[in-house]
Order: structure tokens, then sequence, then C-alpha cells
């Protein structure tokens, strides 16, 4: 074994007594170089190593410092599950290491800056970093022209308040559709109409029935990889809605917050086909973590004005700690290597749950929508089946979903869909959760035949 790595079992084995606890600053490299009769190269190099596995992190002028770890029954207890149901990926997997670099050194560059109020819009130099990005997705935009948000959230409550030159008020949802926007609208008694979507699609005649007759001032679409659906619409109708969008004036809200995991060099966002009635909205939680609380926002010029007077009213300004640190992440190539880290698993673990779901779903009444990409996919019920209870004999197999029936508008028809999220089940554990969740479901139908 070699020097640093005897190091680094030594720190690793008093983490897991106890001896060393999360948030304790770890021994000098002067006083570990002494004690281990090592150099000092050796003793950083261990301390650098357990770095990038997020067992300990450095603090500059101060020193390391040990990561508040999970107690070892809650981390074999979260192992046991096979959890389809989370959107994110895992906290473990957290990109902490870069960040509370990019952190640091945002206080360092910015200083006082990032302390006072700063612009409604967004941090200029965010800005800025933020149009190239989305150059590269044909969203062709000047800096000046993207808002910076407090997570897609925010824009969403704005956006469906806001007046628009239209004059419409109805906003037209999708179904089934993201399900935070839904019950923003029913609370705040928004008119909202409903539109079915499947795996097959869209009806483009009823969509532009709408658009004529339906007082629809705004028109909310995934049409990369659906949540829940997980699929995408193909480019001929991409741009078929935003032919009927600027044809009958009603704005499109386009919400591209996987974008990044796309894998089709070809594929491009409605924006692409009409930017003056599209609203693209992008996050980037669900690829760094959901605490950052960063969107961007690429309004048409006639509401960019309005939507900065909303949102001032709402918040001042986003964090500019936040904003400042992701500028630096992406900056420095982090981001684009985070990016294609997510990629390669993504698509390895989407390419497993197809082939686990094509081996064990025999069942002739479960159609599993084959998606090849993103972070997840679906199963519709052909026949009837109880979902609650479905998944309540899940749960005590250790196998999570949840029910989708708040992705659909009071008194739109729901429909028996299941969402299968790939975000937190590793590779290696998807066959057998499907197997699982197949054999109930088989379970669950001869129980009702015999019934």
């Amino acid at each position: 074994m070699r020097k640093y790595e005897e190091l680094m079992r030594e720190i690793e084995r008093r983490m897991e007594d106890g001896t060393i606890r999360g948030g304790q600053r770890l021994p000098s490299i002067r006083d570990m170089s002494e004690r281990f009769a090592c150099s000092k190269s050796t003793v950083i190099r261990a301390f650098a190593e357990l770095e990038k596995r997020h067992l300990v992190y450095t603090v500059p002028q101060s020193g390391y410092y040990a990561v508040v770890q999970k107690p070892e029954t809650e981390r074999n207890q979260d192992r046991a599950l096979f959890d389809f149901s989370a959107p994110s990926p895992d906290p473990e997997h957290f990109p902490y290491t870069d960040f509370q670099h990019c952190l640091n050194k945002a206080i360092d560059m910015y200083r006082s800056d990032l302390f006072a109020y700063g612009l409604s819009q967004g941090l200029p130099s965010l800005q800025h970093v933020l149009s190239k990005h989305l150059n590269g997705r044909q969203v062709f935009v000047r800096p000046e022209r993207i808002t910076v948000t407090s997570g897609m959230q925010q824009a969403l409550a704005i956006l469906s308040e806001l007046p628009f030159p239209n004059g419409k008020r109805t906003v037209l949802l999708e179904q089934p559709s993201y399900h935070l926007l839904i019950r923003l609208l029913e609370t705040k008694g928004i008119p909202v109409r409903g539109i079915n979507r499947s795996e097959q699609g869209i009806d483009l005649d009823r969509l532009e029935q709408l658009f004529r007759t339906g007082d629809i001032k705004l028109f909310y679409t995934m049409p990369r990889f659906h949540n829940p659906l997980g699929t995408s619409y193909p480019e001929t109708v991409k741009k078929a809605i935003a032919g009927l969008a600027e044809r009958y004036g009603v704005y499109v809200m386009e919400d591209d917050y996987l974008a990044d995991l796309e894998t089709d060099p070809k594929s491009d966002p409605i924006y692409a086909y009409a930017p003056s009635h599209v609203i693209y909205l992008n996050s980037f939680s669900k690829l760094l973590f959901p605490g950052l609380r960063i969107g961007a926002v690429v309004l048409p010029p006639e509401l960019q004005d309005t939507f900065g007077l909303y949102k001032q009213l709402a918040d001042l300004d986003s964090p500019m700690l936040s904003q400042a640190a992701l500028e630096i992440y992406m900056q420095n190539g982090m981001f684009e290597r985070r990016k294609q880290q997510l990629v390669a698993s993504y698509h390895d673990r989407m390419l497993r749950l197809n082939r686990a779901l094509h081996a064990f779903n025999d069942t002739g009444f479960a159609h599993h929508a084959s998606v090849q990409s993103g972070a997840h996919t679906h199963i519709a019920f052909t026949e009837p089946l109880h979902i609650p209870t479905l998944l309540n004999r899940l749960r005590r197999k250790n196998v999570v979903l949840r029910e989708l029936d708040s992705f659909f508008l009071c008194g739109f028809e729901k429909r028996p869909l299941l969402k299968l999220s790939i975000a937190r089940v590793g590779e290696d554990r998807i066959e057998e959760g499907v197997w699982i969740l197949m054999d109930e479901i088989k379970r669950m139908k001869r129980t009702i035949g015999r019934s």
C-alpha cells in the first residue's frame, strides 16, 4: 500500500469510529507529515484524494475539515431503496467541492458587490455567460434580453399573473403537466384550460381551435423530456406550434428545464422557430442541485419591462452570491464537465431501463414509452389498476414511485400513469427494481381477476 493511501485509510477509519467528527478540523499537513514520517506532498495528495471523494473539504488559510456524513444506518437505508420518484441527482453526487471553490472565488472577485442590493435583471457578467450558453442551443439572444430569476418557480408565478399584449387571460396547459404550476394557477384563480398530451404527442387541430377561440394568452409546454411523460416533440410539431402562436398572437411559455441532457444535435427549441412569440425558460437545478435557485428567462421585447417590474416588486433581485458562483462555475468549464458526466450516466441508465422494461413487461395492459435520453419515462395502463394500492405495495418492497394525479387539472380526466426516473437509481440496480415493479403489477392484476 502506498503511503498516501495509508494516510487516507487512517483518516477514514477515524471518521467512521467517530474520533474525527463532521466539521472538525483535521491535523495540519505538518503534523500529519511528522506523525506518519512522510513528506508534506504525500499528506497533500492524501487530503486531495479525500476531497475528491467528498470526505473532507478545504478552507483557504485555515486547513482541511471533515465533511458531515450521514449515519451509516441512514446510508444503508438509502442504498436499499429503488427510488424511481426523484427528479434530481443523488445529493451524495452534487458538485460540492467544485461549487465551494466557485463560491470562495466569487467572494474574492466581487466582494461587497455580492452583499449589497444587485440588479433586478441579474448579474451582468452572468448574463453574458448565459447568452453564450443559450446560443449553443439555437436560442440566439443578447445578454440584456436575459432575466435571471430565483428559480423557475418565480418565473412561472410572474408570467401566470402578467398582463399580455394580446389582452387575453387564460393559460393553456398540456395534460399532464408540471404539478406546482397547476397548483399555482388554481390557487390564484387564474383561468386555465388543458389539452391532452400523450406518448403520441398533441392534437394540433385541437390546439389551433383553442388558440383561435379559447381566450388563450399563454400556452405552457415542455417540448423536450416532458414531465412526467419523458417524451419529446419532433421538430415538425415544434415548428407547427411556433406557426400557430404567430398566427393567433398566443405566447408560448417553453420550459426547457432538461435541455442540457439533449443528445440529438438537430433538436432545437420552439424558440428557434418563433422568437417573437416564445418565452424561453431554462433551469440549472436538475443538472447541479435544487438549492441553487437560479433560472434564466428570455422574453419578447414587449414583455421585458413589465416582467422586470413584477420581479422587482417580488424580490428586488435574485441571490447575487449564487449568480456569481454559477458564472465562475460555467466560465471555468466545470458546468460542461458536469453536463457530460450526467449525459453519459443518464444515457447508460436509460438504456438499462428500456432493456429491463422490454424484458419484464409482458403484461399486455401496461405500456411503457421507449425514451432514449433525458431522465425519465412513463408507464400507461390500458386496463383499470388502483395506483395508490400499487404504490403502497411497492413501498413495502423498497421501490418508491409517486402518484401523478396532481399533474392533472381539477376536472380534467386523470389517466393512470407511473413516472420512472433514473436520476437516483444506480445503473446496476435498475433491472432488479423494474423486475419488482412489473412483478407487483402482475400480482395485482391476478388478484383483480380472481375477485
